[in-house]
């Protein structure tokens, strides 16, 4: 509903049910650098905020403590966040605030890509559109939030 009365171009990939992101992106044909994971993190106050990285990286959670403030980040159980996203199957939330009010936080990697996918709160379909649509729409938070290959390890 939000991309349909938004005045943006996107358009929508049928996928199989897949295990993990990265079986998503090869399943849709699309590279891991351009399919949107997106990550429910809680902190120590039991707040919530989404992630959103490349399928192929993994989240750099000290790197989001850091830039956010929050402490004692954690990933928010299925449990927990689930409630928060009522229109959504279980783990296929799209990035967009206005989906369930917590700020979303979008890795610096993903502006690169000039088309960017994700879930569209299903298991069985992805939205491609161009990342500065998305970011027109949801107005994340841009930063480093992934580790990168070669990076040294963060504890």
């Amino acid at each position: 509903r939000l991309l349909s009365s938004a005045s943006v171009d996107y358009h929508m990939l049928p996928y199989h049910e897949a295990i993990d992101a990265q079986h998503v992106a090869s399943a849709c044909h699309v590279h891991g650098r351009d399919l949107v994971k997106t990550v429910v993190l809680r902190d120590v106050g039991g707040e919530f905020l989404m992630v959103a990285i490349p399928a192929s990286r993994r989240l750099d959670l000290a790197a989001v403590s850091r830039a956010t403030g929050r402490t004692g980040l954690r990933l928010a159980t299925e449990q927990e966040f689930g409630p928060l996203f009522p229109d959504c199957q279980l783990g296929a939330m799209p990035p967009f605030p206005d989906l369930c009010g917590i700020p979303v936080f979008v890795d610096g990697c993903l502006p690169h890509s000039p088309e960017v996918f994700f879930r569209d709160g299903s298991h069985h379909e992805l939205v491609g559109m161009r990342f500065a649509d998305y970011a027109a729409l949801a107005r994340p938070t841009v930063g480093q939030w992934c580790l990168h290959r070669g990076a040294p390890k963060v504890v």
